[in-house]
């Protein structure tokens, strides 16, 4: 596996392509996908997490996403962090070996969640996944899903281990950003795109997000911006990018309205796996209305399967 893969930049949360009945994934999709996030210049794709509903994957077909993952994006100059995180010690070892077999550029594992462990417990945990092979980690730290965050003096020891090479943070927390970076030098990406200018201030250096299935062109912008000090850029693409932002992580939860818009443009079956379902008559007409303020059309936007 590559250790020197840059974070820098928008790593788009990918969706997972299902079939109109949502039975199986939708490879043909999931190819032109990819390609569409690298046409938009992104740096790279997180397959398997949160917005690629992973807890309703099979092994069998979280291992295809990601090893056709590397198959097509590499090439085209884009890194892959698959998503592997459980609550169990046990089987995010066995995703992790997963993942590193398939040639991605690291892992993703988010905090232990239902068990809510202290934070001794998240640190062993997290300290077997990383000796259990050569694979880089970027650690997830969304308490509002798993109930307990990394908080940041566990993210400091944590950040020793010379396979832990990132955080996505998703506490939606400035204060908690802040200061792991005054604890320690790991790179810190933005787990919520409302916050990424404001994240990017105090020292990350890009994204983890979701609108860039949409825009991933104006995403990586904003990154590069404020990665060069131009925060008046930085802020333009923000403030106008802020109601898709804000749109898509409130009208239902993610990946709902992501998937929703991406089948409003043409480019997804927009076919959700249960507990999560299609949202309301009156919020995809709310989702419609967010696509045609960016300028968003299907004509615009269609992406051949």
């Amino acid at each position: 596996m590559s250790r020197s893969f840059k974070l820098d930049g928008c790593w788009t949360a990918m969706t997972s392509p299902f079939s109109a009945d949502g039975r199986v994934i939708d490879l043909n999709r999931w190819e032109a996908q990819l390609k569409f996030q690298a046409q938009g210049g992104v740096r790279g794709v997180v397959p398997c997490g949160t917005t690629g509903e992973a807890p309703t994957l099979e092994l069998t077909e979280q291992r295809v996403l990601i090893a056709k993952a590397v198959e097509v994006a590499k090439p085209l100059g884009l890194g892959v962090i698959g998503g592997a995180g459980s609550n169990s010690t046990h089987h995010a070892v066995e995703l992790h070996r997963m993942v590193a077999a398939t040639g991605a550029d690291a892992a993703l594992h988010v905090a232990p969640y239902y068990n809510k462990p202290s934070q001794e417990g998240i640190y062993r945990h997290f300290i077997a996944i990383a000796d259990s092979c050569d694979l880089p980690i970027v650690l997830y730290s969304i308490p509002g899903r798993c109930g307990v965050a990394i908080l940041p003096e566990t993210v400091e020891r944590l950040a020793k281990h010379p396979n832990v090479v990132a955080i996505k943070e998703a506490t939606g927390s400035l204060d908690s950003a802040s200061e792991i970076r005054r604890r320690c030098a790991l790179p810190i990406l933005s787990g919520d795109d409302s916050l990424t200018i404001g994240f990017q201030s105090v020292g990350a250096l890009g994204v983890v997000s979701v609108v860039s299935n949409l825009v991933p062109d104006r995403v990586q912008s904003l990154v590069e911006a404020c990665n060069r000090n131009d925060f008046d850029s930085a802020r333009a693409t923000h403030e106008s990018l802020l109601p898709l932002a804000k749109g898509l992580l409130s009208l239902d939860v993610n990946p709902v309205p992501v998937k929703t818009a991406m089948a409003l443009l043409g480019r997804d079956s927009g076919s959700l796996r249960l507990p999560l379902c299609a949202p309301s008559d009156t919020v995809k007409r709310q989702i419609g209305e967010l696509l045609k303020a960016q300028g968003l059309t299907s004509t615009a936007q269609v992406v051949p399967a």
